[in-house]
Parts: C-alpha cells; structure tokens; sequence
C-alpha cells in the first residue's frame, strides 16, 4: 500500500463502510479490518485519523471504533471575537458543558508570560468540555488573575464562556491576540474529548486584553476539526 492510488481505494473503502453503517454502531476492530482490507494496521489508522478529524467517527480507547454520522458544523469569521455557545446560538445548534472545574492555581511560567504576572501568582482556572449534539467537540481552558476573577464568583448557572460572563459583569474588553495551529492531541486532552492520543487538534493559544491594555484572560482552546470551520476575510495590500 506504498503508492497513492491504492491509498485513495482504502480511504474509498473506509467511507463506504462508514457511510453503511448507522451512527452508534461500532466498526470492526483493527486486525479485523487491517485483514479484510488487506493493509497494514498502521496504514489503516492512518487512514481512519482523516475520517476522525472529520467527526465521522470516535476511537475510544479499549472500546473501539464508533460511527458519529453527520456533526453539526459551527462556522465563524476570525475577525471578530465569539463566544463558541454564541456562534452555536446563532446557528441554533444544541450545545452544552461537561467536565466543568473551576480551581484556585499558581501561575507557572507560561500562565505568568501570558499574563503579564509575578510566578506563583494566585489564579483561577476554569476547565471544561464543550458538546455538540452530545459529543465532545472542543475543550477549554482558561486562565485569569484572581484579581479578575475568583473562583467562587462563578454562578451555578454558567454556561461555559469567560468571554460572556466578563462582558456580562460590565467588564471593558477590546481586544484578542490568537495563535492558531494544528497539534497531536495529548493524553489528558485526548482523553477529555475522546480521542486518541496523537489526534490531530486546532489549537488556540489566546489572550483577552482590556481597554487598559492589560491582559485579562489567558485561554487555550482544542478544537476536534470535523466541527469547525473558520474563516478570516483579509484586505489586499495595497488596495
């Protein structure tokens, strides 16, 4: 299975499989279809990453191998910062939190770089899972000076975004900085979104500044990318 045309069969075969087989089934294990397909078991996992990254299916680790079917898409411009539960409002499609931990933590060197704090600075760190449809679609983290927020200062009733509580408390947001990136999902991500190690992810490193230009909100974000797409329209130079 070395050259690409025989690569491209196997991705055929794969999405026919998938296609056949209704949302909550469960595939066949790996040496049964690296046998039935007659490929290597490294070259299938490879072939069924593309089809994960896509949210057609969900590896679960000592489980197997599930069909999702179609996911709801969420779809936004980079240009303006949104909350995700506000994109998903706009689009009416059903989202909800899991896994939610809010904690008192101690600024490490990249929380404090980020920040703009001392090391060892008191924070608050919310954590959570972000579901679409039921599935785990991103996960999120955050990290902000506990002179911004404490970490019993949430209420019951939040929803999941930082973004829209600050803006609801009255707070004077102007701005965001974002680094995008692809990455191969971790152990303690993967296992929060369901995933397998090593998946890849889109990954958002971001800090939320104030009209006082001080950085107030220090996130990262893990997106599964079958659920996503982002978009950006940029002026031409010189024009």
């Amino acid at each position: 299975m070395s050259s690409h045309f025989p690569f491209q069969r196997l991705t055929a075969e794969l999405s026919a499989l998938i296609t056949r087989t209704p949302p909550g089934q469960q595939l066949p294990s790996e040496p049964e279809l690296s046998k039935q397909l007659g490929v290597s078991r490294a070259t299938l996992r490879e072939a069924m990453r593309a089809f994960e990254t896509q949210g057609l299916i969900r590896r679960r680790q000592g489980a197997g191998t599930f069909v999702v079917g179609k996911v709801p898409v969420i779809e936004s411009g980079l240009e303006v910062l949104e909350s995700l539960e506000t994109l998903a409002h706009r689009m009416n499609l059903p989202v909800s939190v899991s896994n939610l931990h809010v904690e008192k933590v101690f600024a490490d060197q990249d929380s404090a770089t980020a920040l703009g704090v001392p090391l060892a600075s008191r924070l608050t760190r919310v954590r959570r899972v972000m579901l679409a449809d039921g599935r785990p679609a991103a996960y999120l983290v955050d990290l902000l000076p506990e002179s911004i927020l404490r970490a019993e200062e949430l209420p019951d009733s939040f929803g999941g975004s930082v973004l829209d509580y600050l803006l609801e408390r009255g707070e004077s947001l102007t701005a965001s900085r974002a680094a995008v990136s692809a990455i191969g999902a971790v152990a303690n991500v993967a296992k929060q979104l369901e995933i397998q190690r090593g998946d890849v992810l889109l990954h958002f490193s971001s800090q939320l500044y104030n009209d006082k230009a001080t950085v107030v909100d220090f996130s990262l974000t893990y997106f599964i990318p079958g659920y996503f797409n982002f978009h950006i329209v940029r002026r031409v130079g010189g024009a």
